[in-house]
């Protein structure tokens, strides 16, 4: 399998120099030059395996289909060490719960970080550590979270040979959970840096340091946000895991509510549809920053300033820069580089927009591709969080309920529609709290962790400075 930029350009790469090596030179990001596709024989036989060997066989079958660089032995060998029941807490590793009239819940928050986020970066600590040392390299991962990809990094990579962790987050918008989980670490190989700026700052941070070759060659800068394709396509395996448990056969179709900011959990699900899981729809809930579904309404992409980025109580949605809703468009418009690199790189710099409402793929969106939305705000996830727990005696997180609010209104008969829980309700304590009047439960092993000393530099937004803070610590 070979991979190329969504902005044109078409020098084939191996899977697992583009793990290293985040944005494609261009600035685009990389994607498999086909999906490989997965008939009614292939689907049942990845049931099967699921079925009866577990999560890290499935995940290796779905892998292999994209890495062809790694021996099969060590890749089952990556994702067994991966994909354990002492990490995850249960031989389904995402089991599927029932909520209400055809709406499931796939857990996928039971992780070291407690949200959806380990899934993919557990996988890539793995992987990263195994690559670094065929090659006999390091590796400076720089990245950018607005709540839960920075602890899940950082705890994936803490202690892995060859690696360092950038992490920048936009200062006070998370979580004091959230802050503690990541501030509190102190592996010499972990930097934490506090933004003064909201989360799409800090990406933009990033994405310069990225397109800085030069910088990005001297310094070996690599990335664990999904604009990583390796996050995204393990991400990919647990829609596999969810249709076989919320399905007897294949004729069945199910729908998936994604809560989203960046787009890259929703695009693993949009991968598994191309390949040809039976998926009816892919419903993007947002909160009120509501860039994605102003355009799956309307066909405008609109990003917003920073003054304009609204600070919600569902912090790890609160962006305006979707960076994997390139990876969507290049696929819309028939894979044309030129045309993706016009809308993402020339388009959006000069006027913050672009308009696909006219455009004919943009009739595709729904027809072809399976794409509705929807949007929740903090009244609406107070109301979904405090009647899930009233009448089905579930708690779920902010972001999970902005998803079932949204599933609500998009559920057919006959379909079933899981949402994909996102976090543990205790990343989010306050508005649990205002919801429903209870402290949520917190693992024993998190007890005290806002009071633990913090290690975390702040910053203005100034990619000089950032590039500054790396240099020092890599020499």
């Amino acid at each position: 399998m070979k991979y190329i930029s969504t902005r044109g350009d078409q020098s084939p790469k191996h899977f697992c120099d583009i793990l290293l090596e985040g944005l494609a030179p261009d600035g685009g990001l990389y994607l498999p030059a086909h999906y490989p596709q997965v008939d009614d024989a292939a689907l049942s036989r990845l049931r099967s395996v699921y079925q009866n060997q577990g999560y890290a066989e499935l995940a290796f079958e779905v892998l292999s289909l994209y890495i062809d660089d790694i021996p099969s032995v060590d890749l089952m060998a990556l994702c067994r060490k991966t994909y354990t029941t002492e990490v995850f807490g249960s031989p389904e590793i995402v089991p599927l719960r029932p909520l209400e009239n055809g709406i499931w819940l796939e857990a996928l928050s039971n992780g070291p970080t407690l949200a959806f986020k380990d899934m993919a970066m557990q996988l890539l600590g793995n992987l990263f550590e195994y690559e670094l040392a065929r090659r006999g390299e390091e590796l400076n991962i720089l990245g950018a979270t607005s709540g839960d990809t920075g602890s899940a990094a950082e705890y994936a990579m803490r202690g892995k040979t060859g690696v360092r962790v950038f992490m920048t987050s936009p200062q006070g918008r998370m979580s004091p959970f959230q802050q503690a989980q990541m501030f509190s670490l102190m592996d010499d190989n972990i930097f934490n840096i506090a933004v003064d700026g909201v989360f799409d700052d800090c990406q933009d941070m990033v994405k310069a340091v990225s397109n800085d070759l030069d910088f990005k060659r001297q310094y070996k800068i690599g990335t664990v946000n999904s604009i990583n394709w390796a996050r995204l396509l393990a991400q990919v395996v647990y829609y596999f895991a969810g249709y076989f448990q919320a399905t007897q056969n294949n004729t069945e179709k199910v729908s998936f509510t994604v809560p989203s900011g960046n787009f890259g959990n929703v695009c693993a699900g949009h991968v598994a549809r191309m390949m040809g899981l039976p998926i009816a729809r892919l419903v993007v809930a947002t909160n009120e920053n509501d860039v994605l579904d102003e355009f799956f309404k309307t066909g405008i992409y609109r990003v917003r300033s920073s003054a304009d980025t609204h600070e919600t109580s569902s912090p790890s949605m609160d962006i305006s820069k979707a960076s994997n809703f390139e990876r969507f468009v290049f696929d819309l418009l028939g894979r044309d580089g030129a045309s993706t690199k016009a809308l993402f790189g020339d388009a959006l710099g000069r006027v913050g927009c672009f308009d696909l409402e006219a455009h004919p793929a943009f009739s595709q969106v729904t027809r072809r591709y399976g794409f509705d939305s929807g949007k929740s705000t903090h009244a609406d996830r107070l109301a979904t969080i405090k009647d899930t727990w009233e009448h089905h005696g579930m708690m779920i997180d902010t972001h999970t309920a902005d998803g079932v609010k949204v599933a609500r209104a998009h559920v057919k008969s006959g379909v079933p529609m899981i949402v994909l829980e996102t976090a543990l309700p205790i990343k989010f304590a306050a508005t649990i709290i205002e919801a429903t009047g209870r402290e949520p439960d917190r693992p024993a092993k998190f007890n005290g962790i806002e009071a633990l000393p913090k290690r975390v530099v702040t910053m203005a937004t100034d990619v000089q400075a950032i590039k500054a803070f790396i240099a020092g610590h890599c020499s």
